[in-house]
Order: structure tokens, then sequence, then C-alpha cells
């Protein structure tokens, strides 16, 4: 029981715990994961008895499991270590509803379906019917699915307005396909349970924000402005200037090429070796110049890193010289990582003087020293399931840690520099208590599409989901990421992609991974104006950012909400996931379907809201409102403090 729910239930029908030998059998390709298991020796113990601190599991008159009973936790243990894989199931009630588990992009309401948790690529495509996901399933088990998430955590939360968060990094899988029961299968011998409870969502988000931590408020250039994502060299800094010039309000200028590049057959990518040598000086002559000179304007320069060394950089020799990667099991060589077309080292995070290294020698001197004020933080999905690690660790349990020890390293250079609170990185991959370290999440490498598990509709879902478990703060690369296959930009998909990236924390243009076979905001003077026009209203809601900034910081709420986290006696919200509130004042039903003129909205409550672009106002209820591009359905609350801020976005459109 936890205060009047029953949380556990176990009877000879339906035991609670069920434990097993595993049988795992694992793959990995370029991040992406094949595992399968052929769990043996089923034992599922229908007998109890009470002792102190806890209940015996029995099978027959043997006790095969205990349960360990803390005032808000339970240990589940089976007594043969070797029996390393637990089911446990959990009391489910008629109807209730499930969210949770980390950064979830195809759905929000968890219930019907199993959700591996296990950080990794998250797949292109991601939909088994699909022929771009077959092709990239036929060429390297990259199609993903439903459930592939860089940024999985063990955490549910019910309309009981309980949450359930299981305190392991071992692979582990919610399943709600039981409406009897929330099961959780864990891949090991013991495993914690840590219970929350509250009144409403709301008190529960925040209590699960001050478990994992509650990430710093976001600087104002952050969110006063858009990053401007360019990926050309010098020239880069040429057509920025055209985003000034056609008005465009910009904050940031972001080049991931700051140090380099490599073209392969996936398109233009990065080269993997974090220095301003001489391939960034070629690069980007000058470049501590260039960035002192935005500086003196204003605008920050962002740049890029990873936790790999490309074999063929000039700090690889350095890294093993050092004793800084993750060596291979049966002898004393790096274990090397086919990235596509390049083999990199794995930087081995387990060790101090490792973390200590990067942080200082790469984060410190060759970016913060130059005057960089943040960088995509990529990757940290691949860890190898059969890397030898420092610290002798179980690199299958270590797996979904990595994310977090990443973060971690990024987080001590800010320090180290006095840069926290100012300088941002940002992350796509992450885990239990990556929330404490990360300030800035993003959505990942969605298609460039408006596609149903891999388009523009799935930054909306990852904002959500990820919101519930502790992360304030999300974005998107505006304009989508992966072009394969002859899937490319078209206009109407950037444009649609501007008016929701307007409505997040921070606004952030990408090139993609092949930046000449796609339109770029600066392709036309359409595009631009397009961009220009809505980085304006990003920049006129600053001061309401900047309030619901202090809400996630002393209340633990996002600032990308579901519905119900507002209006959670009303079950019809339970499920939305293509519109969302942005804090308490703003409701945003971006257009996220091609060729879509119109959109149902749903206007929760009982109070009066208003239509920031005609200032028409509605009343709560189910509405099919007009939504032309370039005039998203946003409506704002009659009754805001900020109704003044809100009721001049129209004419800020307009300009």
């Amino acid at each position: 029981m936890l205060g009047d729910e029953i949380v556990l239930r176990h009877s000879v029908d339906c035991p609670a715990v069920v434990i097993a030998r595993g049988a795992p059998d694992i793959a990995m390709y370029r991040g992406n994961f094949r595992i399968t298991d052929q769990p043996h020796g089923q034992t599922a113990p229908t007998g109890w008895r009470s002792r102190p601190g806890g209940i015996d599991l029995l099978d027959g008159q043997h006790v095969v499991a205990g349960i360990d009973i803390d005032p808000a936790a339970i240990t589940v243990r089976s007594v043969d270590p070797a029996c390393d894989r637990l089911l446990v199931r959990f009391a489910a009630t008629p109807g209730e509803q499930v969210w949770g588990g980390g950064e979830q992009m195809s759905y929000l309401a968890l219930n019907g379906r199993r959700f591996p948790m296990w950080t990794s690529e998250p797949g292109v495509g991601r939909d088994k019917t699909t022929e771009l996901t077959r092709r990239m399933d036929e060429e390297g088990m990259a199609g993903g699915d439903y459930w592939n998430t860089n940024y999985p955590q063990p955490t549910f939360i019910t309309s009981r307005w309980l949450a359930v968060h299981l305190d392991a990094s071992c692979y582990s899988v919610l399943d709600f396909t039981d409406p009897h029961c929330h099961a959780v299968e864990v891949w090991s011998h013991a495993a914690r349970f840590e219970f929350f409870a509250e009144a409403g969502p709301r008190e529960l988000v925040a209590q699960l924000s001050s478990r994992f931590g509650r990430q710093e408020e976001l600087p104002d250039w952050a969110i006063s402005g858009a990053i401007v994502g360019l990926k050309s060299g010098a020239s880069s800094f040429a057509r920025l200037e055209r985003f000034l010039a056609a008005g465009a309000a910009v904050s940031g200028l972001w080049c991931e090429d700051w140090a380099g590049i490599r073209e392969t057959s996936f398109g233009r990518r990065l080269f993997w070796d974090w220095l301003s040598g001489a391939r960034s000086e070629q690069r980007y002559p000058g470049l501590a110049e260039q960035i002192a000179d935005l500086n003196a304007r204003g605008i920050r320069f962002l740049a890029y890193a990873n936790p790999y060394l490309a074999v063929d950089g000039d700090l690889f020799p350095e890294a093993l010289a050092g004793g800084h990667f993750c060596l291979r099991r049966d002898r004393d060589e790096v274990y090397l990582v086919d990235f596509g077309e390049f083999e990199c080292g794995v930087v081995d995070f387990t060790r101090a003087e490792t973390q200590a290294w990067f942080a200082e020698r790469i984060l410190g001197r060759e970016l913060l020293d130059l005057g960089i004020s943040g960088w995509m933080a990529d990757f940290g999905e691949y860890l190898p399931t059969d890397v030898r690690l420092a610290d002798g660790s179980d690199p299958l349990e270590a797996h979904n840690r990595w994310p977090v020890l990443w973060a971690q390293v990024n987080a001590r250079a800010l320090a180290s520099r006095g840069k926290s609170g100012d300088a941002v990185f940002f992350m796509r991959a992450g885990f239990s208590g990556v929330q404490a370290h990360c300030p800035l999440l993003w959505a990942g490498d969605q298609s460039v599409d408006f596609t149903r598990h891999d388009g523009i509709g799935t930054v909306i879902t990852a904002a959500l989901s990820a919101g519930l478990v502790g992360i304030a703060y999300s974005h998107s690369d505006c304009g989508g990421y992966t072009s394969l296959h002859g899937n490319v930009r078209t206009r109407e998909l950037m444009e649609r992609w501007c008016e929701l990236a307007a409505f997040a924390p921070v606004m952030r243009s990408h090139e993609g991974n092949r930046p000449d076979d796609n339109l770029q905001y600066d392709s036309d003077d359409a595009l631009l104006a397009c961009f220009a026009r809505w980085s304006r209203i990003h920049a006129h809601l600053a001061p309401y950012v900047r309030h619901l900034c202090g809400e996630a910081r002393t209340r633990g709420l996002p600032l990308q909400r579901p519905l119900f986290l507002h209006y959670p006696d009303d079950r019809s919200t339970f499920t939305i996931q293509d519109q969302y509130l942005y804090g308490a004042d703003l409701l945003v039903a971006p257009v996220i379907v091609e060729g879509a003129r119109q959109r149902q909205v749903i206007l929760p409550g009982d109070g009066e809201w208003r239509h920031c672009w005609s200032g028409e106002a509605f009343a709560a209820g189910i509405h099919e409102i007009p939504a032309p591009i370039g005039q998203p359905p946003v409506f704002y609350r009659s009754d805001s403090p900020f109704a003044g801020l809100f009721a001049e976005l129209a004419e800020v459109l307009a300009r």
C-alpha cells in the first residue's frame, strides 16, 4: 500500500514476482541494437510468508525470492543470483492511464504496449510498415520501432497520481500490454523500486523532478532569439548576415563543423577530433576573432563535441597514451566502433582521470577557452556491451548510465570555467539522473517529413513525455535532420517547423545530414522571411519564458506540458499528444499533417481562450480552427497576467 492505494498485489493466479535465468543475444551496428533473450528455468512463486522488514516468496516450501519493504520503496531479490531475470507485476485499476518511459517519440500514453528501456539510435522511419524503415533495417538494423529512443527512463506515472521508478541501469522493459497489471522486466537478480504519490499530476511531476535533479534556468541569451545552425565553413558568417538583414532575432550561431568535416555516403559528417587546430583553422580561419566579434554584437557562437575520437585524428594518440579509451575484453587494445566509414575509440568515463582529462583538455581548453558559449553534446548511446571498462563494471549495466556520465563531464567543464547557467550544452541521449547535469534536451534526428513515427510531430511527444520525468527544457532541429533515399525537405515542412519551434524554450535550426540536397532557411527570400518572422515571435515571448524557467526551477514543472497536467479531471486530455500547454497560459496546436489547412483543437477547462492571431474569444471545448501556413492555432487564457504580451503577437507576426 502507498497511502490508500495498492501498488503490489500477489495471488496464485497472478504472482507479483516471476524469476528466471536469462540467455541474451545482443548485436550492435552503428548504435542500433538487436536484443533478444531466451529465459529458462522460470519460477512463479505462489506462496508467501511475512518476515521482519519484508516478505518471502515460496515455491512449495522453498524461499526463492524476497521483497524488502521500505517506507516508499521495495527491493525484489531472487535467492539464487543466477536467476537474473525478474518480472514484477504492479497493481493496476480499470481504466488507469499510464505515461512515462523517458523521452518517447511515438506515444505519450503507454497503455497496451511494451517499451524496452535501452538508450540507442531511435532509428530512421521507426514504422515497420513503411518502405523507408524496411530499407534502413536491411542496410544495418537502422529502421527502428515505436519504442526506440535516445533517452529511456524506467519510470512510469499513472492516473492514480502514483509513480514507480526502477532504480537500476540494466536492461529493462516497461510492459503495459495487460490491463490488469503494470509489469516491469528487469535483467538482474535484484531490483529496487521507488514509489511516489501526490494529490495531482503537477505535484507528482514536481516530486520526480526533485528526485532526479532540477535543471538550471536557461540564460537570457538562449531564450531571446533563434540559434541559426549553419555548417558551410567560413561562409557561415556571411550567411548569418543575411538572416540579420532579413530581420531575424538571432541569439546564436551554431557551427557544428567548427573542427572540420568528413564526407561520407550518409552525408556530410564531422571530423571527430575536437581541436581548434589545423582542420578547424582551415574550415574557420580566425575563429577566435570571429567569435569575439559576434559576442560584441550580442550573438553567441556554439559548436559540437561527442565522446568519441577518430583513429585518424590528432587527439587519438594523446588519449591512447593517457589510457583514456575502453579496451577489448580479450586483449589490451582500444575497442574501435564503426561509425559509418570511419572508426573511433570510445572514451572511458568510468575512469576519474579520463573524466577530468576530457572536461579540461577538450571541452575546457578547446571550446570554452576559445569563447564558445555552448555545443551539441552528441551521442552517448553507443557503448558496446562487450567492451572492458576501467572500473571493472559490466558494460551491459553501464550502457544506460553512459549518457549520464557524458552529461556530468560536460557540466564539469562548464563549472571549471564558471560558465554554469551561462554556456549551454544540449544532448539527445539520456537516462535516469541526466536531469541534474544536462541543461537542455533536443529531440534527436527526426526525418525531414510529416510521418507519424519519425517526422515533425514526434518532437511534441518527445517534449511532453520527457517533461513528465523531470526534463524542463526540450527543443528540436528546426527543419528536421535525416534525409535519406530521396526523402528531402519540402517548403511546407520548413514553414510548419518554424511555427512549432517558435513555441519551444530554444529555437535552433539545422541544415541536416545532406545540406546540399535540401532546402535551407536561406535558400530563398521567402524561407528567410519565414524564419525571421517566427524568430521574432520566439524573442517576443522571452519574458513569459523567463517566468516559466523560474517555475521549472522552483516548482519542477516543464515548459511544454500535456493538457492533463493542468486539467487532470478531464480524462479526454489523457491521450492528447499533438497539442500542448506552453506554461499554463498558452495553448499551442501545431500543424503536423502535410497539406492540412485547419485542425481540431481542444481548449480545456471552463475559462475563455483567445486566438492569438485574430483576437477572437473561444469558449472551452472542441473547435475546428483554420490553420493556414503562417497562422498555426495558438491560444492564450484571457485572464493570464501575460495577456498583454500575448495580444501583441499578431502585430509581431505581421511585421
